[in-house]
């Protein structure tokens, strides 16, 4: 049997560049399991969609009946009671499927690390899944910029949406490295591609 993977966890607030660092990751050979394309695949699922529509009503989808998703987040984010019964809806299949995909992965003779971006790493109790955890530093400001350059939402709305997760303070120091993301990718790529060269050289 072919030794499990190391399995590395990627950990930040919104829009600090989680995304972009997992990517640096894939590029150097690792395999990512990345739960937000797992759910976006899910909210296409007719069960699934059900089960939304039951929830919050016909509202939170557009006319062509696929979930609004920032529809859903202006109605979601803000109570803590309709985050808890999206989370009961999405996180258990976006969990399974993230634990098949790293499964596959792990079988692959031409995969380095797995690397998990998953959004609510933390909350949804994953860290246990990983042998090293990284955390991705990036000041409020330039994230609030980018998710306004994204069209995402505002800073007040990060803010609110940031209030139902564990603060990044303590993310920060259970992380095993940081990577700094407030200048370029070239500095960003530079301190993966060290991280990278240590966990393997220690694997």
């Amino acid at each position: 049997m072919a030794k499990p993977k190391v399995v590395i966890g990627i950990l930040g607030g919104i829009c600090s560049g989680k995304s972009t660092v997992a990517g640096l990751f894939e590029r150097l050979g690792c395999g990512v399991v990345d739960a937000d394309a797992i759910a976006h695949e899910l909210l296409e699922d007719s069960d699934i969609k059900k089960e939304i529509r039951k929830a919050f009503g016909g509202e939170v989808f557009d006319e062509a009946g696929r979930v609004d998703t920032e529809g859903l987040a202006q109605e979601v984010f803000g109570d803590k009671e309709a985050v808890a019964r999206i989370n009961g809806i999405i996180h258990p299949p976006v969990l399974a499927g993230c634990a098949e995909l790293m499964a596959e992965l792990n079988k692959r003779s031409d995969i380095k690390a797995i690397v998990l971006d998953i959004p609510l790493l933390a909350e949804a109790g994953w860290l246990r899944q990983c042998d090293k955890l990284i955390f991705v530093d990036c000041e409020d400001r330039k994230r609030a910029d980018r998710a306004a350059e994204k069209g995402r939402f505002s800073k007040k709305q990060l803010k609110k949406r940031e209030n139902f997760q564990i603060f990044l303070d303590k993310k920060k120091k259970i992380a095993d490295y940081i990577v700094d993301n407030n200048s370029g990718l070239s500095a960003t790529a530079e301190q993966v591609d060290r991280i990278f060269t240590i966990i393997i050289d220690k694997k």
